[in-house]
């Protein structure tokens, strides 16, 4: 794991702003969900320029040309195509000897995407792969429905993962993993078919579901960090950092506390981006390594939940 990128619209709506809208106000929204600011893609920009941006800077950190990269992981439930993003991405940077397709697990999608990328690493099929985790949610939100337009802004990151020379013993950076899904049907989005019912409406499919969300989380988040430790051989002691999906910080507040981990490991970004889906975890996690917080070495526990259900989690070593 050798570099991290991020990109965000540079329109951005705060509480206030949104308290012009629909009935809300600052605190209402700061003290539920730890919210103040959320950025929203403007008319004309696009996912993809966002993958974009949050991608070269990935592969510049990491020294990488996108010539040399094998292959591209798009983690996306908004695509600005509906058969997938990663092949326009492959060839606006450049990636020519790349194969990319994309992943769709919400707001698991990045965690599942670094993990994926490891078995084609481990298994030889790939040397150099680029993971990249965004979502546009804004251009499903509701803007008159204050349960929900609270929540979502925009936002992409990505990471490079490559495969260890032969003058590296070091073990995979992946140390060890987990993953699991169920079907929730209170918890989905059917899709629209616009042909049939034009009036149809997207939305996020977490209205009216926020109990049960806040519920499902604090109780399978940590069960599955537990189980990534095992399958490292680890105890909860050894994670430097937690570096979760970005929902509410009631929810992080609460998994650290059952994970026994200080407020100050506990990664949060909530209050600038909101919930960004599967750009949350490589939005936050840039942020901490350009920082200078997490540095090579540490211990980073990855862990996302989201619609469908899925959740997920990976221990990881940086750098």
């Amino acid at each position: 794991m050798l570099g991290v990128g991020a990109a965000a619209p540079p329109t951005v709506l705060t509480n206030d702003d949104l308290a012009t809208v629909v009935d809300t106000n600052d605190e209402w929204i700061s003290t539920r969900t730890g919210i103040k600011r959320r950025h929203v893609m403007a008319k004309g920009e696009t996912l993809t320029g966002l993958a974009v941006r949050s991608s070269q800077s990935a592969l510049a950190m990491a020294g990488i040309q996108p010539d040399e990269l094998d292959l591209i992981i798009f983690a996306t439930s908004s695509p600005d195509d509906l058969f997938g993003s990663a092949c326009e991405l492959q060839a606006t940077i450049g990636a020519k000897n790349a194969c990319g397709f994309d992943l769709t697990a919400a707001c698991s999608g990045f965690v599942l995407g670094v993990i994926t990328a490891a078995q084609y690493i481990r298994t030889g099929a790939s040397k150099k792969v680029l993971v990249v985790g965004g979502d546009a949610l804004s251009r499903f939100v509701d803007w008159r429905d204050r349960g929900t337009c609270i929540l979502f802004g925009d936002g992409c990151g990505a990471m490079v993962m490559t495969a260890a020379g032969a003058e590296d013993s070091a073990p995979c950076a992946l140390l060890g993993s987990a993953m699991h899904s169920k079907h929730a049907a209170k918890l989905v989005r059917p899709c629209c078919f616009f042909q049939v019912s034009p009036s149809c409406s997207p939305r996020p499919p977490h209205k009216g579901e926020g109990g049960e969300v806040f519920k499902f989380a604090v109780r399978s988040v940590p069960q599955v960090i537990d189980r990534a430790l095992a399958d490292a051989g680890m105890q909860k002691e050894q994670i430097d950092w937690l570096v979760m999906h970005q929902a509410n910080q009631r929810i992080l507040d609460s998994v650290a506390q059952r994970l026994c981990l200080p407020a100050d490991r506990v990664i949060s970004n909530l209050e600038e981006y909101g919930n960004t889906s599967a750009g949350s975890i490589p939005l936050a996690l840039d942020a901490a390594v350009r920082s200078g917080s997490i540095k090579k070495g540490d211990v980073v526990a990855l862990a996302g939940f989201g619609a469908g259900l899925t959740w997920a989690a990976a221990i990881v070593r940086w750098g």
